[in-house]
């Protein structure tokens, strides 16, 4: 085909049927020209019908004529265009969705409103994008934990396996050996201990509908830090109530499942909790996952931050952990939980693990995020 002919072709899908006479279509074309009019033409709302199987058609479609990333903005569009949240409720049409977190995100928020069947379809769906986060991010945070923590702590009487060589022939370099070539080590330098946990983390995480692809990705990565015996993590979700999920951590699908997203936000009141499980201050991270529109007591919610930071807590705002781009949120409480030294910014899920390392090591958090163009609202961490 021409670049002329290609050109004309694409304006006419852009255009819709009533530029047809510029240029009439093929068939495959008249296809993916329907699909595109389905969802947005002039008369949107009927556009797919009412049965499953027209919407299910659809939504083949959909993944036939688009690349994944397409697809994606295809089928949230769909759900806000076309009403497909109520259609969505119908098993077969959950299998033929192309999961991602939106859709995850999407499908956990409408779980109560689900028949029984319907419910262990969406959780068949959510288990699929779990594990494809898994895939990519599991890994990338439990390397960035163990590493910090394990070269953090120090170990002056390592078992072999403990051994921290390099730091060890350096700090004994003075007691060369030059007749045997060797190096007789008089200071033995290791590894932390990896049986007891070497810091407590507690991810504070807001269940407000706003936050919604921030608690799919928070709970992936709660379940990883779970797994891992060098940390005791605790995750604290809350909306106008308080609730602890951290014997559900161990997996991410219950996890989700037993988040209830939507409603208010009392950010006060979930600090309150955390201040009465905190027992290591100094040895305690703590991620606050909130957009910061605070619906209790704000002023009481930054005593209670200064206090916990006054203990010796280190603690960062995250204020969406998504790839969404600039988040809404409060700057003026922003501000003044800067002013405490707790840094918000909005965090992307791969760089998540590295946030982790510089927190678990004791990094300047607002630094590290302005050197990596982080949205960033505050001052030194």
């Amino acid at each position: 085909m021409s670049t002329e002919a290609e050109r004309l072709r694409r304006w006419r899908l852009i255009l819709g049927p009533e530029a047809d006479a510029c240029s009439p279509l093929e068939l495959r074309d008249r296809r993916i020209d329907a699909t595109l009019e389905a969802l947005y033409g002039d008369d949107r709302r009927g556009g797919l019908g009412a049965s499953a199987p027209s919407v299910a058609r659809w939504l083949g479609d959909v993944r036939e004529f688009f690349g994944s990333s397409v697809v994606r903005v295809m089928q949230q569009d769909a759900l806000e265009r076309l009403d497909l949240r109520r259609m969505l409720l119908e098993p077969e049409l959950i299998e033929a969705v192309q999961p991602d977190v939106r859709l995850a995100a999407t499908l956990v928020s409408l779980k109560n409103a689900m028949p029984a069947k319907a419910k262990e379809t969406a959780r068949i769906v959510v288990r699929r994008v779990v594990e494809d986060l898994e895939r990519r991010l599991a890994e990338p945070l439990r390397s960035a934990v163990r590493g910090s923590l394990n070269r953090a702590a120090r170990n002056l009487r390592p078992r072999a396996a403990e051994m921290d060589w390099n730091r060890t022939i350096r700090a004994n370099l003075k007691h060369y050996q030059h007749d045997r070539r060797t190096v007789i080590p008089e200071r033995l330098i290791g590894f932390g201990r990896k049986q007891a946990a070497l810091r407590d983390i507690v991810l504070l995480l807001d269940q407000s509908g706003s936050m919604a692809t921030s608690v799919v990705y928070a709970g992936v990565f709660a379940a990883v830090l779970a797994s891992l015996r060098s940390v005791s993590t605790r995750l604290i979700a809350f909306d106008t109530e308080v609730v602890d999920l951290t014997d559900q951590s161990d997996d991410p699908v219950d996890l989700l499942f037993g988040v209830q997203l939507g409603g208010g936000t009392d950010i006060n009141r979930a600090l309150s909790y955390a201040q009465s499980v905190v027992s290591r201050p100094e040895e305690t991270v703590m991620v606050l996952i909130s957009d910061l529109f605070e619906g209790g007591n704000a002023r009481e919610m930054v005593a209670r931050a200064a206090a916990l930071v006054g203990a010796g807590v280190r603690m960062v705002v995250l204020l969406a952990l998504s790839d969404e781009g600039s988040p809404a949120y409060d700057p003026k409480l922003a501000a003044e939980l800067a002013a405490l030294g707790i840094p918000s910014f909005a965090c992307t899920p791969d760089l998540f693990p590295e946030l982790m390392a510089a927190a678990l090591q004791k990094q300047d958090l607002a630094q590290w995020a302005a050197s990596r163009d982080l949205v960033t609202r505050g001052a030194t961490g």
